[in-house]
């Protein structure tokens, strides 16, 4: 009995350890100077902190040994996992960007600043929690898929991480950029040593890291949506292959924080969280490349076209981008089956689309989600990173183009 208390509380101490330890940064972020004064005088906060952390563990461990069923406690583990991972999003929306500003210290300041206005607008707050809104609402609407109400709603909620996204950054760049340039403010910006290559990087890499701060809460939230929607469809069993690939390979690193096989049961349900955040973010990656396109072009025709034409235009290049491939596909059946004269336009117009415009349709998650056969978690990962180097190609070349468009703008 002596020695299972004893595992139990080593366990509850190692997992409030892990929390403590990740809940640093946002603990600096809240009051910098405070945190740097405690740094200095460990004497006046270490031997509080550490009876306050052996406590936590011993009510911890108290609590596995009171939650005794394996079911409760892979709930409590899941539970512990999400926050966890929450803790995990606020630290990555703390230290990326001062991450950029050591790197790059002029033009990190741009995207700094142009980070933290895009994340205090209420845009930002107001899509975020209309999308999230939509997210939990997507779980009890009939889809009536005769059994594939889980895939079409989790179809859905990738859709939702990146349109939300997608729609900020188009808005927040159109509207900074060109505001900035046609208020003049950007003279003023310019007249320090920054260039003008420097302002416009830094702009659309600070609207970049907002627009994927909203991405990983989405994604956070899209993870308690698919795993609350079979309880309110009880006839439908989901079977995620790529979650619970990603849950099994995870989970022998977790139970290893595990002292005791009651707090195996919890670190199976951390790992379950995990596996699934993991194969999650896979999807949302694959997503946020689209995010990363369409940002990067709205941040260069903001150079040179207002708030409502560039909106316009960002629209037609992402139904194009989707559009043209299968309009491509079409006319090039028609040709075969005889009908080509009235198609000849159509067709060059839909090539010459597709050739120029990004391809937008390689972002779309349905295929490895509405499936028949179980796909390969890490053959999707590599198909995503693939994708993904695609849409850091064309955010480049976006980048260099506005560069272009803004090299020999009139700004006096």
């Amino acid at each position: 009995m002596e020695s299972t208390f004893l595992t139990l509380w080593l366990s509850g101490l190692v997992l409030c350890l892990i929390q403590c330890v990740i809940a640093l940064p946002w603990i600096w972020a809240i009051d910098p100077l405070a945190f740097r004064q405690y740094l200095k005088e460990p004497k006046s906060w270490a031997p509080g902190a550490i009876g306050g952390l052996l406590v936590a563990g011993f009510m911890l461990g108290q609590f596995i040994s009171y939650k005794a069923d394996a079911a409760v406690l892979q709930f409590y583990g899941r539970c512990y996992g999400a926050v966890l991972h929450l803790q995990l999003i606020v630290d990555a929306m703390i230290l990326l960007p001062l991450l950029l500003l050591r790197l790059w210290p002029k033009g990190g300041a741009v995207a700094l600043a142009a980070y933290r206005e895009a994340w205090r607008q209420p845009m930002f707050w107001l899509l975020t929690g209309v999308s999230m809104l939509l997210l939990f609402v997507s779980m009890v609407v009939p889809y009536f898929t005769f059994g594939d109400d889980y895939k079409m709603m989790k179809q859905i909620g990738f859709d939702l991480t990146m349109l939300a996204p997608a729609l900020f950054g188009v808005l927040a760049a159109s509207i900074s950029i060109n505001e900035e340039i046609e208020g003049r403010t950007a003279i003023t910006v310019m007249s320090k040593p920054i260039t003008r290559r420097q302002f416009l990087l830094g702009k659309t890499l600070g609207i970049l890291l907002s627009a994927g701060a909203m991405t990983l809460l989405l994604g956070w939230t899209l993870n308690w949506a698919l795993y609350i929607k079979p309880y309110f469809d009880k006839l439908e069993e989901p079977n995620d292959t790529m979650a619970l690939q990603a849950t099994a390979e995870l989970e022998p690193t977790f139970q290893r924080l595990a002292l005791e096989p009651l707090s195996e049961e919890l670190t199976k349900g951390a790992a379950a969280w995990g596996g699934e955040s993991l194969a999650q973010h896979i999807g949302l990656l694959l997503g946020f490349g689209q995010v990363m396109v369409m940002v990067s072009l709205a941040a260069a025709f903001a150079t040179r076209l207002p708030f409502v034409v560039n909106l316009v235009v960002c629209l037609v290049i992402f139904f194009l981008g989707h559009l043209s491939p299968q309009i491509v596909e079409e006319t090039r059946r028609a040709t075969q089956m005889g009908d080509s004269s009235p198609l000849q336009l159509v067709g060059f117009l839909a090539q010459m689309f597709n050739v120029v415009l990004p391809a937008l349709e390689f972002f779309n998650n349905g295929p490895a989600i509405i499936r028949d056969n179980p796909l390969d978690l890490w053959d999707f990962a590599r198909y995503v990173l693939t994708v993904t180097g695609y849409a850091v190609m064309y955010t480049i070349i976006a980048a260099l183009i506005g560069l272009i468009l803004f090299e020999d703008r009139d700004l006096a």
